[in-house]
């Protein structure tokens, strides 16, 4: 009898080790859950930042285009009605980027 007793002692301790190591599996899951998504937020953050920069040099690339450029009136007119365009698509993008995110 004293051999089930004992061994009906160590099964109980193995449990009770058993649950602890769950419990503490458990709290680090979590924390790695939270980490993961702080992560994904930095990530979407650095990403619509990456969007907006790039979006910014290809302002600056059409409005080098313009300086650089030493063509006649007319053409001159054409590139500004051609920068003003690109400009209102480069908004409208920003636009539809800003609704995707709310």
């Amino acid at each position: 009898m004293a051999t089930l007793s004992a061994q009906m002692s160590v099964i109980v301790e193995k449990t009770k080790n058993l649950m602890e190591m769950c419990d503490a599996l458990q709290e680090e899951n979590d924390l790695l859950k939270l980490e993961l998504q702080s992560l994904q937020v930095a990530f979407e953050t650095s990403s619509s930042k990456n969007k907006e920069l790039e979006e910014k040099l290809k302002v600056v690339a059409v409005a080098k285009t313009l300086d650089d450029s030493k063509v006649d009136r007319s053409g001159i007119d054409e590139k500004i009605l051609d920068t003003k365009q690109k400009i209102n698509d480069f908004v409208r993008e920003i636009d539809r980027c800003i609704g995707l995110l709310k």
